[in-house]
């Protein structure tokens, strides 16, 4: 029977779950800079064997217009029918180790519906913390590690990990609502903001699915294998600097990049130095440096179409 208001329904013969669980949340919504969270989704539906407990209803979440699902025409007739998935899963790490999954779209309607609803389950089902990432475009070098800004209430993680610390307002998602209601109740939570180069935020960027799994094996204790994910690294790296190197103006504009960033990270006010009279204003736009990498782009080869728009 559907459950919370016709949101989730109970997968029948679901595996019995243990408590102390972590919670790790993986919403694709409003923004996933470097395809961060969707990629790291699909890695996760390959690599952890998930199987799902509860699988929210999408005529109740999600907008079709916005978010159309995918059919296969074949010929004269149709012969697939691919809806987006948004779902409760009990997975396993590269050890055995179990964790809970909460993964696939980020709901159109009824947010706070749906939080309360994962915070029932997460009540009857004793997870021990919450976990989620997301990923924002930032003036930041690729040569460079991926940095994080961290929220919640874990202060230990926070101190280690978060490069940013910013006081500002930002447009919601839902996972910043179900971080607000756990952390309300007093349930440990960490978030993670992955600061995507945003000359590369529409790509499909193995670095930042990596350092976003790595931000979860942090919080969490659990161990993913990346190895696949590390080779297709090598290769996007690889590209995106033949690019760079072919380019004096984008070379330019990384070596800015890198100064202000280097500068930033030691705390050194990154406008103070010299930056050999290139003005930040010159720099090319997102949209400038994309059309820059387009030949790199079409060589990309394309996955399955319902990777994206369906995670």
């Amino acid at each position: 029977m559907p459950e919370h208001g016709n949101l989730h329904e109970r997968v029948a013969n679901a595996p019995d779950v243990p408590s102390g669980l972590p919670l790790v949340i993986l919403l694709t919504g409003f923004t996933d800079a470097g395809s961060a969270v969707s990629g790291l989704i699909e890695h996760l539906r390959e690599v952890t064997d998930p199987q799902p407990i509860v699988v929210f209803d999408n005529d109740r979440l999600l907008d079709y217009r916005a978010r159309r699902p995918i059919f296969t025409f074949e010929h004269d007739h149709l012969s697939e029918y691919r809806p987006a998935r948004l779902e409760l899963s009990l997975a396993h790490d590269a050890l055995g180790q179990q964790f809970l999954l909460l993964s696939g779209y980020e709901p159109d309607f009824s947010w706070e519906a749906f939080t309360a609803a994962v915070l029932d389950l997460s009540t009857e089902l004793g997870t021990s913390g919450v976990t989620w990432v997301h990923s924002i475009a930032m003036p930041v070098p690729h040569t460079r590690p991926i940095s994080t800004t961290v929220s919640g209430n874990s202060k230990e993680i926070a101190a280690s990990v978060s490069v940013w610390r910013p006081r500002t307002q930002l447009p919601a998602t839902a996972g910043h609502l179900l971080e607000y209601r756990f952390s309300e109740r007093g349930d440990r939570v960490v978030g993670f903001v992955l600061l995507v180069p945003h000359y590369l935020a529409e790509t499909e960027n193995p670095e930042a699915v990596i350092a976003a799994a790595d931000r979860i094996m942090g919080s969490t204790g659990i161990v993913l294998g990346l190895d696949e994910l590390r080779e297709q690294r090598l290769e996007f790296l690889a590209k995106v600097n033949e690019q760079v190197d072919s380019n004096d103006e984008l070379r330019q504009m990384i070596q800015t990049l890198e100064g202000r960033y280097d500068a930033y990270m030691a705390g050194r006010d990154p406008d103070a130095g010299d930056d050999g009279g290139f003005d930040e204003r010159d720099l090319p736009s997102a949209d400038e440096l994309a059309a820059e990498l387009e030949r790199y782009l079409a060589t990309r080869p394309r996955g399955d179409e319902d990777k994206r728009p369906h995670s």
